[in-house]
């Protein structure tokens, strides 16, 4: 059996929604304070790369985009980060952070996936 590491109860600050894909997949994204992190051991077949990236202005107006596609009436979120482009579920879910963070709502719900996330 594979050895997981959990935060302790006193690190979590809470959850964001959860996000289900296309694929049917439920995503519950947990917010903890990992001040004194260990490092990130990454599982190659499941995580390309992973980064460590400072809350304080993150994403930025000039960062998130919106685009419309016909196939659905919810816009496809969009944001650019460190020479990259994240797109949902991943960036509806740290658009929603984001917005937390400002002291305003935003739900994953109101995002799409691009049309490349539907299978």
């Amino acid at each position: 059996m594979r050895r997981r590491h959990f935060a302790k109860s006193k690190e979590v600050l809470g959850t964001l929604d959860d996000f289900v894909s296309r694929s049917g997949y439920r995503i519950t994204p947990i917010v903890v304070w990992a001040e004194n992190s260990e490092p990130l051991r990454l599982n190659p077949e499941e995580v390309a790369f992973a980064y460590r990236i400072p809350l304080d202005g993150f994403v930025t107006k000039e960062s998130v985009s919106f685009a419309s596609i016909k196939e659905s009436t919810r816009p496809v979120i969009k944001i650019a980060l460190m020479g990259s482009h994240l797109h949902a579920p991943t960036a509806a879910i740290i658009y929603q952070f984001s917005e937390l963070l400002h002291g305003r709502i935003a739900r994953v719900s109101e995002f799409e996936q691009p049309l490349f996330a539907w299978r």
